[in-house]
């Protein structure tokens, strides 16, 4: 084998190599981009969630307007208490006034 030949064959080598490295190195950098990428979020889906917020909703208005009745209910009690002790208050005040 001459000089020549071993040369071509070295060269042929040599080239089948860098081909090689050339297909390595560009797999890497895929597998590289892949994993540097973050996923995307995907969207929250509430399976069956829609029909729980809804009785909570519920729920919660419920109690509030049962509070709001009950101190509507004490406003008026305390209405009636208020005119009560003045209407006892002004016959004590014409008596006072009026003696006889």
């Amino acid at each position: 084998m001459s000089d020549f030949e071993k040369a071509a064959k070295d060269a042929v080598e040599a080239a089948a190599n860098s081909e090689q490295l050339a297909l390595i190195a560009a797999v890497l950098q895929a597998q590289q981009l892949t994993q540097q990428q973050p996923l995307a979020p995907s969207p929250a889906t509430s399976a069956g969630g829609g029909a729980a917020k809804w009785i909570g909703i519920g729920i919660g208005g419920s109690i509030f307007l049962v509070a709001f009745a009950l101190s509507a209910v004490a406003v008026a009690i305390s209405a009636v208490a208020l005119t009560i002790c003045v209407l006892v208050l002004r016959s004590v005040w014409q008596d006072i006034q009026n003696p006889k």
